[in-house]
């Protein structure tokens, strides 16, 4: 389907990844004219740059967005390629209008809309939805002397495999399930420290992310019930035992220490006053909302976020946003969990361009 650069959408999508094409599928059934802008070059976003080894926490029944379940796995769960290629042929198989290697640079506000521009081009919209992500943006805490390691520093974002750092002094800090993932690998060719703000949550070898996302759907049933949610605790950044995490508690290595204080110029200090020389350090540390392009409007507040009433821009109704956090849906920057935010934003947009408000 092509679309002209300079006529008027009725919807432009800022995004390519698994939540602008959830959000596709919905605007596809609508009738309303929309163009989907993706600043990767491929099909897939964010897990176009994922690491090598990495494995969903769920069966692929349980990571799949709306429409079109992902292909079953023999055995285990879907690996990177396994999410890049159906994220190919589900795009492939609704054939939606995408534009690719368009970085969307900002968006201004016209008459009866928003223009969103790359480079020397443009495309005007009645209605706009950003669905980017979070994957360009990683977070890397500061840290005194920082700036005086001569070591190597990397985040998680840019991390590839573990041969690179095979005989190294390695830390890997962050305790969510990156980290457990990366350093699992990585203590089995590199000395590793596995560091973390408190100690980590693991959780039983059964529970996996389809139970993880069934018990925060039920703990947010239950507040918006008022009452007091009835399940075991558990949440989607709790660390699931996928199997090299099992593999690593094998070895005897699944261990954890508080973080160090700060920097030297070739390692760092401990709380202790000890100083351990290190060779790289591996930062697993998140990830914020890729919002660059809004911020021309001056919306976006000193949080890194827009504020929003079910994920429509309370400075601007023309705008929404989805897959960036539970902020614009309860676990909507997941595979499995951006469906419903999807529908409903695409029926707040519908509402909106039909004559609601």
């Amino acid at each position: 389907m092509l679309v002209s650069q300079n006529s008027k959408l009725d919807v432009v999508v800022i995004g390519g990844g698994q939540s602008a094409l959830t959000v596709a599928y919905f605007l596809k059934r609508t009738g309303l004219s929309y163009v989907l802008l993706d600043a990767e070059p491929g099909p897939g976003g964010a897990w176009r740059h994922g690491w090598d080894s990495l494995r969903l926490f769920s069966p692929s029944a349980w990571s799949s967005i709306a429409g079109w379940p992902m292909p079953a796995l023999s055995e285990g769960t879907p690996g990177r390629d396994d999410v890049v290629q159906y994220l190919t042929q589900y795009e492939r198989r609704y054939d939606f209008p995408i534009i690719r290697s368009t970085r969307v640079t900002r968006v201004e506000k016209i008459e009866g809309g928003l223009r969103v521009i790359s480079k020397d081009k443009h495309w005007d919209a009645k209605a706009v939805i950003s669905a980017t992500g979070t994957w360009s943006r990683p977070f890397v805490p500061d840290y005194p002397g920082q700036a005086l390691f001569a070591g190597r520093q990397l985040h998680s974002a840019h991390y590839v495999g573990p041969n690179e750092f095979a005989g190294k002094t390695v830390l890997v800090v962050g305790g969510g399930n990156s980290g457990a993932q990366i350093y699992a690998e990585v203590s089995k060719v590199a000395q590793a420290t596995w560091v973390t703000q408190q100690a980590p949550t693991f959780l039983p070898d059964e529970v996996d992310g389809r139970v993880l996302f069934e018990r925060a759907t039920a703990r947010l049933k239950a507040q918006q019930d008022g009452v007091e949610p009835q399940q075991p605790v558990g949440g989607l950044g709790d660390i699931v035992m996928v199997p090299p995490v099992k593999e690593a508690r094998e070895r005897g290595v699944l261990s954890a220490v508080r973080p160090f204080t700060r920097f030297t110029s070739t390692g760092v200090v401990w709380s202790s006053g000890i100083e351990t020389k290190v060779d790289a350090v591996i930062w697993c540390t998140g990830f914020s909302p890729a919002l660059d392009h809004l911020n021309s409007l001056n919306i976006v507040g000193r949080d890194g976020k827009v504020a929003v009433n079910e994920n429509r821009s309370v400075a601007l109704p023309d705008l929404w946003l989805v897959g960036y956090g539970d902020w614009t849906g309860l676990a909507s920057a997941t595979l499995i969990g951006v469906t419903r935010t999807a529908r409903d934003v695409v029926r707040q947009v519908q509402s909106y361009l039909t004559g609601g408000t």
